[in-house]
């Protein structure tokens, strides 16, 4: 799969900036990439980009509109469909991450055959996979879990690899998820995996590398949400960490989209022990990431020092507002310097 850039994002309608994390994801990580953002009125998320028409795009040299939003079931509404033929009349190829395929939509189709652009569906992908086998396989992994979805498990990942070859250790991302395959180029979308391959999907992502290499693999959902936890334990058995990192955000009240209550990171720590000690007894909790943007400087470094306190000296951090040293750190002592 190759995806030409430069990218127009497209961020449609949606209600929040949690809803376009897909386009804030690549804009965060590949910002050179990406032209602009198209945005539908009343769009409530904003990635920072220029705001660009079709025209305006096409005039720009855009080859890809990558459909950065997302809702409930990663469906197309059917409002957004005239933007993607548009796009497609301008002669951009278009990607997106949703659960329905583009090609599946006749309109879509014929405008893309017309114009002879491609679609390009990073959710699915045409490789047979294997179930899980739990046999341990060289190389060491760090995997991003979390007290619920969409509380910054991508970022952790993606700091803590950046963090980890900067410290000189031998490290790559393993993307897990739409978002993490438009930055990375290679993985899987766990979610449209067939429940019994999700284990053998992780293996896959994250296979027997030298022993000195390190696999930081991106985390879904959250063992505690009644929605996503059969995803959050495959990839758990899959990946078979040696660590994890507990992601968390600390303003919420109950899980997203659900009336269900937050676990607490504790409740996350032993559990995600007790279950992911099923492929690998040694898995250890290597510290705590959490998204402070809500909270001011003083208050997050507070914050921070106090769960660092009531969980027994563990590292705890914001990746983006303070960076992964403390982990990498932690880490090394956990597992020696590289």
């Amino acid at each position: 799969m190759e995806i030409k850039q430069p990218y127009l994002l497209f961020l449609g309608d949606v209600p929040d900036a949690l809803a376009a994390k897909t386009a804030t994801g690549i804009v965060d990580w590949r910002k050179d990439w990406c032209a602009g953002q198209l945005r539908l009125p009343g769009c409530a998320a904003d990635t920072g980009l220029p705001d660009l028409s079709i025209d305006e795009a096409k005039k720009q040299g855009v080859k890809t509109m990558i459909v950065g939003a997302v809702n409930a079931g990663g469906k197309l509404p059917e409002h957004w469909i005239t933007s993607v033929i548009e796009a497609l009349e301008a002669g951009f190829d278009v990607a997106t991450g949703l659960h329905v395929r583009l090609s599946s939509i006749p309109a879509i189709k014929e405008a893309a055959e017309k114009n002879g652009c491609k679609l390009f569906d990073v959710r699915f992908n045409d490789i047979s996979f294997e179930t899980g086998k739990g046999t341990k396989r060289s190389g060491k992994r760090i995997l991003a879990v979390g007290t619920d979805c969409s509380v910054g498990k991508k970022y952790t990942a993606l700091a803590m690899d950046k963090a980890m070859n900067d410290r000189g250790y031998k490290s790559s991302f393993c993307a897990t998820g739409q978002t993490g395959v438009f930055i990375s180029g290679r993985g899987v979308a766990l979610d449209a995996v067939i429940a019994d391959f999700i284990s053998g999907a992780a293996e896959w992502i994250s296979p027997a590398v030298d022993d000195d290499q390190w696999q930081i693999i991106e985390g879904q959902g959250s063992l505690f949400h009644p929605s996503f936890a059969g995803v959050t334990l495959g990839l758990l058995h899959g990946s078979q960490p040696d660590g994890f990192i507990v992601c968390h955000e600390p303003t919420r009240k109950t899980m997203r989209g659900v009336p269900a209550k937050l676990p607490t990171i504790q409740q996350v720590i032993d559990l995600t022990v007790q279950c992911g000690s099923l492929t690998n007894p040694d898995i250890r909790c290597v510290g705590i990431a959490v998204n402070t943007s809500a909270l001011e400087e003083g208050e997050a470094k507070a914050y921070l020092a106090k769960l660092s306190e009531e969980h027994g000296g563990l590292p705890a951090t914001d990746p983006v507002r303070f960076g992964m040293e403390n982990i990498v750190d932690q880490v090394a002592t956990e597992f020696g310097a590289p």
